[in-house]
């Protein structure tokens, strides 16, 4: 039995939930932020079966896909504000980081 978590944008939270539903894999969805854009994500717990890893690492990277987005970063911490202009830059965002973790027990109750 594994652990599989899997942190995606917001953007592709709804979709790969629908996705992880019809191949019957159980969720626990979690709201998180992302460091670097302080953006929002879900984080999604999924208990799986070893020999479904595979399967649901697939479902995510179809459904998580890459994609370029301009945004406009934060006023940086600390330091001088009043000096700080920021200019909007194209970054890629989307994707998933996804953990894979064994489990030694699993209980449902």
């Amino acid at each position: 039995m594994k652990m599989v978590i899997a942190i995606v944008q917001d953007q592709d939270s709804q979709s790969l939930s629908d996705v992880l539903t019809k191949n019957d894999f159980r969720t626990t969805k979690l709201v998180s932020t992302g460091g670097f854009l302080r953006a929002g994500n879900t984080t999604f717990l999924c208990g799986v079966e070893d020999e479904r890893v595979n399967e649901l690492l697939n479902l995510i990277n179809k459904t998580c896909g890459n994609r370029e987005q301009i945004v406009t970063p934060v006023t940086p911490m600390g330091g001088n504000a009043d000096a700080y202009i920021p200019y909007p830059v194209e970054v890629e965002v989307g994707g998933a980081t996804v953990f894979v973790m064994p489990i030694e027990q699993f209980h449902q109750f």
